[in-house]
């Protein structure tokens, strides 16, 4: 990268010189990578290039000037108002004075980094429509910086490079075509490794082939691709996936709905690169279908879903995998951060790479061969008895569901989702916030897929099996916990936990200075002392920051930056608890020692209205829950509790307008897709009645 190389050694003398190097650690906790002249190796000490920090994704930096006895007089030097409710998930980027920001839509802004004045900001138009694939929200988790650029992938699937100065775009390329048979998306952040844009896409969820490709991050030329999952027309594709085809179609039934659906596995958030070894490593994600019956007639370890892939990064080749869970079938993903970091392990250097996926275990391998080193469940688990000797799972048959319903450990949601892990070469200590759950997974008999919709494969919702459900549910709250982590790799350990009130907890970075900063869903931002979790310093947001944050210093002076816009995965299972708290919109929020901005008070919530009389027929409610669960739940949450909107208390107005919203895409700029290509009149009113039925249901209960 040439992002502003001159300036950036300058700058780095200039502080030196000027007497501020005491606010910097010194070289020997400089990345693992940093012999490496790629400045996203060893960036210059007061920036922050990419969401990692830099290519060992530790999110550590040495500036040291807020420490544990002066954190307490953070205060706010300034604020950006980003006008939305939508979950807020970028890790913004900051370079020469400058800091990046994107918000949901791929709406990005520049910002200049000591006063927070607008500079520029670009709209790339991403389709509103395309909200309906995404999982969790239209968010966007970052961006890239190369030479000048700044490098955006949108939600419908373009790479857009960005002149830094004036936000005009440079070049504009498809990391898929708009007319693929899958319901394809981006959410996560594109990454520069060595000058090529490496992406990939979501929608597992809804169906889709998983794959990675890259680009030219100077012209957007497509310079290679990789599929994650087989053919399903078992013939080669002429990309780089090509010469593992085998080794992966030998892992698939010969029947199933994978051939449909497409197998999942789409590495949708995270990536990791070692400038040394020239390997992309590659977190991939859940199974599609999710249930393992329908996609694999219950056949396989369906390669490479849920693994890390190492590829060659001149060409995309085949070097290495793990799979953390063979055979996948609980929605759980490994696209959570991979962390590169050097550790004395039993006597003996090793080169690592570090994941806690969504499994509940904290993972460490040897990042050149893939070897297994160890790996240590750090919530409670019930699927797994043990590793063999070359580190394969042993998967408890009690957690391979059919029609009776079985409770697993951890649910959906993960012991570690996609919020940011830090790692502190000075504690030797990663930092992650951790969810202990469990969930009720049972088959639906029949089940056949639906396009664009949610295709699981899951039932037991109703009969015996919906009450034996509602009993195992039960048992599962008992254990629901939350925490900030201080895990040991070495020691495959805990330091300290810092129990956090519910799901949802944001990303981490970590500071020379031992200071962990992380958002929290008491709508606060915190810093936590490294070594003990001493809570040092928090902020009141009125919103859960669950983005992970960064510092940088400018003339000086360092500064801390995170969003702080609750929303995406998280979220939902908020929100479908019922215990969604008031927040204001999303917003950038800038700290500073001895800053005195203040945010304007919370605004007060509107009263809930009143219900209708409920109108629909048992059958017609009936079909409407249903047909809510497959269409609508993924964002309005599941039994219509809470979600981007809680439908359950619409106004007399917006029932008036139920038709004209689901039907002809009268919010379309909202993010409300036009359904009517799979929802028929009939379909949209029993919804409806569904709806009604629930408001009054529930009515006086919140």
């Amino acid at each position: 990268m040439k992002f502003r190389i001159p300036f950036a050694i300058a700058g780095a003398l200039l502080l030196t010189l000027a007497g501020c190097g005491a606010d910097i650690e010194g070289p020997e906790s400089a990345s693992v990578a940093a012999a490496s002249s790629d400045p996203l190796a060893n960036p210059p000490v007061g920036e922050w290039l990419m969401g990692g920090h830099d290519y060992t994704a530790q999110r550590y930096s040495r500036l040291t000037q807020i420490d544990a006895s002066n954190v307490s007089q953070l205060g706010l030097a300034w604020y950006d108002d980003l006008d939305t409710y939508r979950g807020v998930e970028a890790t913004p980027l900051y370079a020469d004075g400058v800091l990046y920001n994107t918000l949901a839509w791929n709406i990005t802004t520049a910002y200049d980094a000591k006063t927070g004045a607008k500079l520029w900001t670009y709209d790339p138009k991403t389709p509103r429509e395309y909200g309906r694939y995404a999982c969790c929200e239209p968010v966007a988790r970052g961006l890239a910086l190369w030479n000048g650029k700044v490098i955006i992938a949108t939600l419908d699937g373009r790479l857009i490079a960005l002149d830094k100065d004036s936000g005009k775009p440079v070049w504009t390329t498809r990391a898929f075509p708009e007319d693929s048979q899958y319901a394809y998306s981006i959410t996560g952040a594109p990454r520069v490794f060595a000058g090529k844009v490496v992406i990939g896409e979501s929608g597992g969820d809804l169906g889709a082939r998983g794959f990675v490709a890259a680009f030219d991050a100077e012209t957007g030329q497509k310079l290679w691709k990789f599929f994650l999952t087989p053919n399903p027309e078992d013939k080669l594709d002429g990309e780089a996936s090509d010469a593992v085809m085998a080794m992966m179609r030998k892992t698939w039934a010969d029947t199933g709905l994978w051939r449909q659906l497409g197998g999942g596995a789409n590495p949708w958030d995270s990536f990791a690169y070692d400038p040394a070894l020239d390997l992309v490593y590659v977190g991939t994600g859940n199974s599609s279908p999710h249930s393992r019956f329908y996609r694999s007639n219950n056949e396989g370890d369906n390669l490479f879903t849920c693994s890390i892939v190492a590829l060659h990064g001149k060409d995309g080749t085949y070097a290495w995998h793990y799979q953390m869970n063979p055979g996948e079938e609980w929605d759980w993903t490994c696209t959570q951060s991979m962390i590169s970091a050097d550790l004395t392990i039993d006597g003996r250097p090793r080169k690592v790479l570090m994941q806690a996926p969504k499994n509940g275990f904290f993972y460490v391998l040897d990042r050149k061969t893939g070897e297994f080193i160890s790996a240590k469940n750090h919530v409670f688990q019930n699927w797994n008895e043990g590793f063999d000797a070359k580190g394969r799972p042993k998967t408890s048959d009690k957690v391979r569901y059919g029609t009776d319903p079985v409770l697993v450990a951890p649910g959906p949601g993960g012991g570690h989702n996609w919020f940011p892990m830090a790692y502190s070469p000075r504690t030797k200590l990663a930092y992650f916030p951790a969810y202990q759950s469990e969930f009720v997974y049972a088959l639906q008999p029949g089940w056949k897929p639906q396009p664009f919709r949610s295709n699981s494969g899951w039932g037991g919702f109703t009969g015996e099996a919906g009450k034996k459900r509602a009993e195992l549910m039960k048992q599962a709250g008992k254990i629901e916990k939350t925490w900030l982590t201080a895990w040991d790799p070495v020691k495959q350990e805990a330091a300290w936990k810092v129990e956090l009130p519910r799901h949802g907890n944001g990303g981490v970075f970590v500071t020379a200075s031992d200071l962990v900063f992380e958002g929290t869903t008491k709508q606060t931002f915190a810093a936590f002392n490294a070594k003990t979790g001493k809570v040092l310093w928090e902020y009141p947001t009125q919103s859960a920051p669950v983005a992970g944050g960064i510092t940088y210093m400018l003339d000086g002076v360092q500064y801390v930056a995170i969003n702080a816009g609750w929303g995406g995965g998280a979220a939902q299972i908020e929100r479908g608890a019922g215990i969604e708290l008031p927040r204001a919109p999303a917003r950038l929020l800038v700290f500073k020692l001895g800053g005195a901005k203040q945010l304007p008070p919370l605004a007060k919530a509107d009263p809930i209205p009143n219900p209708p009389p409920v109108r629909g027929t048992e059958a017609q409610i009936t079909q409407g829950a249903q047909l809510f669960a497959e269409t609508c739940a993924v964002c309005h949450g599941q039994n219509a509790i809470g979600g981007v909107k809680d439908l359950r208390h619409m106004t007399p107005e917006t029932h008036a307008k139920f038709d004209d919203i689901v039907l002809k895409g009268l919010y379309l700029e909202k993010g409300m897709a036009n359904f009517s290509d799979i929802l028929s009149p009939e379909q949209a009113e029993a919804i409806h009645d569904y709806l009604i039925a629930r408001a009054n249901e529930d009515w006086g209960r919140d």
